[in-house]
């Protein structure tokens, strides 16, 4: 019998693998574009690109789960922040995002059941040096609610998760981890450490099981506790 597919895009590494690996723990098999790595080969930030690895993906078939991963920084002051930065993070955080919904949604319909998984960040509710990806994470969350009301009555679910500081290579590019910075990040986390690829893997379990269907428009900070007071409740 063969195992259900879930699409992951960004699943080479980071955050990203650690979904991978949980589905597959799960009985799902991960279906990866990324960059680097043994799936799909693709610049997701490149329209075409995106549409032909698509295809390839579908090429076996329909896929009912979608994890909007992939995603860019590029951190600069609100003063320095440039246009072209802006239209990158745009194009691989938010664009792909849509683009992917829109090519595996034919298949969800038809079998009266979907999952989609958008990750986000606790960014989006602002932080410093992050313009261009707080405004595309920010995005993020009003798709996933949107998304959640157009498509719930075909049996398909749209969350999104908000990861705090999750060491990743990612994470370690932007914060250094000999950084005054990255050490006063660690300090105002209530559980007093960063959060590791595994404890986003976890949430993201949970709202791509079949069971969560009464679950949808909702985004999960992961975050250590970071939020609270300041997300709403």
């Amino acid at each position: 019998m063969s195992r259900e597919r879930i699409l992951i895009t960004g699943g080479a590494s980071g955050i990203g693998d650690a979904i991978a690996q949980r589905c597959i723990k799960d009985g799902f098999e991960p279906v990866i574009i990324d960059r680097i790595g043994d799936g799909l080969i693709a610049d997701l930030s490149n329209v075409k690109a995106t549409a032909q690895a698509l295809e390839q993906a579908l090429a076996g078939g329909p896929i009912t789960r979608l994890v909007n991963n992939v995603g860019m920084v590029c951190p600069n002051s609100a003063q320095e922040q440039s246009l072209e930065e802006l239209e990158q993070v745009w194009a691989l955080n938010l664009r792909c995002s849509l683009q992917c919904m829109q090519a595996l949604l034919p298949g969800m319909k038809e079998a009266g059941f979907g999952r989609i998984l958008n990750m986000s960040s606790r960014a989006a509710l602002g932080k410093e040096l992050r313009s261009a990806y707080a405004a595309t994470k920010a995005g993020l969350l009003g798709m996933t609610r949107v998304w959640s009301l157009e498509l719930g009555r075909f049996g398909i679910t749209a969350n999104a998760i908000g990861p705090g500081p999750i060491r990743t290579e990612l994470f370690e590019r932007a914060n250094p981890p000999d950084s005054p910075r990255t050490q006063a990040i660690i300090d105002s986390i209530p559980v007093k450490r960063l959060g590791m690829p595994d404890d986003i893997a976890q949430a993201a379990a949970f709202f791509l099981d079949a069971r969560s269907g009464f679950v949808t428009g909702q985004v999960l900070y992961v975050c250590g506790g970071m939020t609270v007071g300041l997300a709403g409740v």
